[in-house]
């Protein structure tokens, strides 16, 4: 009896332990009959897919599957452990044609889908729509499977999707910077956009033969880094304002991942630093939180304002609690074990905690404002 198609990768059972884990405010449905690639074409095509984990069979199947598991966690706590397959391994797992127009339809899809529910690291833009890291992991599996079309030779339907959804987060980018009063949210768009960049690079960097050596590779690759023409060297002011600012809070929040009560609701899905007071306030009266559920996650905010250098959010977080919900911070304070009191205690931590929500992002505002004047 032959293997399956998935035997010397993760297995789907654990795939979907691992969905449910991290995400078990999921509503997977009921298993639909039939591939699993065909079930992607709507908005929560995802969720379908993952209700059918079970009906794995083809490598195109393994793919969908891999491919709805990072969608469904990459914003959560603990996203799923399936990147590298879905930009590059899986692709270079076949020269079937009809098995990769299979693979690109099913990517194609994922562009459409939802990030509601799922993501609270989303800037939305009335016109343009949503711009989020989601974004990203889909440069990098379009980018991915780019790649392996130009290694065979083959006709792609990639490029021009690539090539709309960067002119896209660019003008959204653009609308934002030159808009009054919409600082902060030019802001998460730098670090949204900066990133989605790094993933399209992501899917590059699995690239081997003609395409290494392609008008694709030069157009799109590192565009984060260089000072090339493309797209009018938008996103150089874009990843210079990433870099300037916003930087250290691009880490992975290890510290919170342990904390398992901050993954019973998408109502806890962490925002993107350092602008995370409401956030904060949110984790101060939540209902479905305990006084020992916020002794841990204050806990884990000071050990993360301590072993994450430079980074502001944590502070942020607990500057917006202690404001909004003064009574709920003191009992999580009360909670803490000996070392996180210590912490609590710190001058430096409590100076940053005095911190006022509009002074603090005061100098992110005139920041903004200065790259306004430079970019039309």
């Amino acid at each position: 009896m032959a293997e399956p198609i998935w035997s010397k990768f993760i297995s789907p059972d654990t795939i979907l332990e691992q969905v449910q884990n991290t995400a078990p405010f999921l509503k997977l449905g009921a298993a639909e009959e039939g591939p699993l690639i065909g079930l992607g074409g709507t908005p929560a095509g995802y969720l379908r897919v993952l209700a059918s984990a079970k009906a794995v069979d083809t490598l195109e199947d393994y793919f969908a599957l891999c491919c709805s598991a990072h969608q469904a966690t990459v914003a959560t706590f603990v996203p799923t452990d399936v990147d590298s397959k879905i930009r590059g391994v899986l692709w270079n797992e076949t020269r079937d044609a009809e098995t990769l127009g299979r693979m690109a339809a099913f990517s194609l899809q994922m562009r459409d889908w939802t990030v509601e529910g799922i993501s609270a690291r989303v800037t939305i833009d009335a016109g343009l729509g949503p711009v989020s890291g989601h974004n990203g992991e889909w440069f990098s599996v379009a980018s991915g499977g780019l790649g392996r079309y130009l290694q065979l030779g083959m006709e792609e339907p990639f490029t021009s999707q690539i090539e709309a959804e960067l002119e896209r987060e660019a003008e959204a980018f653009r609308k934002a910077l030159r808009t009054p009063g919409r600082e902060i949210d030019t802001l998460l768009l730098a670090v949204s956009i900066t990133h989605n960049l790094g993933d399209l690079d992501q899917g590059i960097g699995y690239w081997e033969g003609a395409a290494k050596h392609s008008a694709q590779k030069q157009r799109f690759h590192r565009l984060a880094h260089e000072n090339k023409t493309p797209f009018g060297g938008i996103f150089q002011h874009i990843a210079n304002l990433y870099k300037e600012c916003l930087s250290a809070e691009g880490h992975r929040h290890y510290p919170l991942r342990p904390v398992k009560a901050l993954r019973q609701s998408p109502a806890l899905l962490l925002p993107l630093g350092p602008f995370l007071d409401d956030w904060g306030a949110t984790i101060g009266g939540s209902p479905l939180l305990t006084d020992g559920d916020r002794a841990e996650i204050l806990d884990a905010l000071l050990r993360g304002c301590k072993k994450i250098d430079n980074q502001l959010g944590y502070f942020r977080a607990l500057a917006g609690w202690q404001s909004a919900h003064a009574r709920t911070f003191e009992r999580a304070a009360e909670g803490l074990p000996g070392s996180g009191k210590k912490l609590l205690r710190e001058p430096e931590l409590r100076k940053k905690l005095s911190v006022p929500r509009r002074s603090f992002e005061s100098s992110y505002v005139k920041r903004v404002e200065a790259l306004r004047t430079k970019v039309r």
